[in-house]
């Protein structure tokens, strides 16, 4: 029993990752409806200038991660100006293959600048260690803090989104671009504001995920970014709420099929889990089924 509580740890810890990844992806396209795949990149870089902060320049750990998300944030914003935004009126199919350029462009520009060679990243939670069950059960000062990130993000995020000036201006891009433009509403600042915040949860999704995975290298957001996708999708893509259960499910079902099946086939437990929820239920778990209008 304790054994599987661990895993099960593990795994909600993971998963908050992948949803603080996911909240990335169902933001864009809800609002900008497109798919940024460059998104996992944005969390490589956004662990190597944490990494680069601390190591190189001696910052503390918190100011590394706050300079990672400015660095980040200011990265969406170049991104979404110079390779989405000409291609606004573009087919979705263009958009896409920019997307993966910039993914690969990224990743390229890391090797130049840090090399091959895997970097040793030094977790940036310094706490130690909860211990429950009369010490049989320790969760690690990472899983607590990754677990209290995705649960404060998702809060934050949904009472932005719902309260604030700026926040209902992305909502009614999302629901009618032509129609917020006519009511006064500068679609192409919200869009940049939406990739702005994206590229910030994607810099502390990076930092939580090389502190609990210390190994850092410019592939290192590929597939956690490919995943949070994943989890996007499966929690309804374009719904917070969706995005954060999505992740923790994901992150659950990843672990515990490596545990107990095979750790081999962890990853193709995640897909095959996605497959199902589609068949079944091809909006997510809690997305809307929209219908459009011929």
């Amino acid at each position: 029993m304790t054994l599987f509580l661990s895993y099960l740890i593990n795994g909600i810890s993971l998963g908050s990752v992948y949803a603080i990844i996911a909240l990335g992806y169902t933001m864009v396209y809800g609002i900008a409806k497109m798919l940024n795949f460059a998104h996992g990149d944005v969390i490589m870089i956004g662990a190597y200038i944490s990494f680069c902060a601390t190591q190189y320049l001696g910052m503390p750990a918190l100011v590394s991660v706050l300079m990672a998300m400015v660095v980040c944030t200011a990265l969406g914003i170049v991104i979404e100006g110079l390779a989405y935004k000409p291609l606004r009126q573009a087919p979705s199919l263009a958009v896409l293959i920019t997307a993966i350029g910039v993914s690969y462009f990224l990743q390229n520009v890391a090797l130049l600048i840090w090399g091959t060679n895997p970097k040793s990243f030094t977790s940036v939670v310094s706490f130690g260690s909860l211990s429950l069950l009369g010490g049989k059960l320790l969760i690690s000062s990472e899983t607590i803090v990754t677990i209290l990130a995705n649960i404060v993000i998702m809060i934050a995020l949904t009472q932005f989104t719902g309260k604030t000036k700026i926040g209902k201006a992305m909502r009614a891009v999302s629901e009618d671009k032509g129609a917020a433009e006519l009511m006064g509403i500068n679609v192409n600042a919200t869009i940049s504001m939406t990739f702005a915040i994206g590229s910030a949860l994607a810099a502390i999704a990076g930092v939580l995920l090389c502190s609990a995975y210390p190994t850092l290298q410019p592939t290192t957001g590929s597939m956690p970014g490919i995943k949070a996708f994943t989890a996007a999708v499966f929690g309804g893509i374009g719904s917070i709420p969706g995005a954060m259960i999505g992740g923790v499910l994901l992150g659950i079902i990843e672990i515990l099929g490596k545990a107990y099946v095979s750790t081999e086939l962890g990853d193709a437990f995640v897909f095959a889990v996605l497959i199902l929820v589609l068949l079944v239920k091809p909006s997510g778990l809690l997305g809307k089924t929209v219908r459009e209008k011929v």
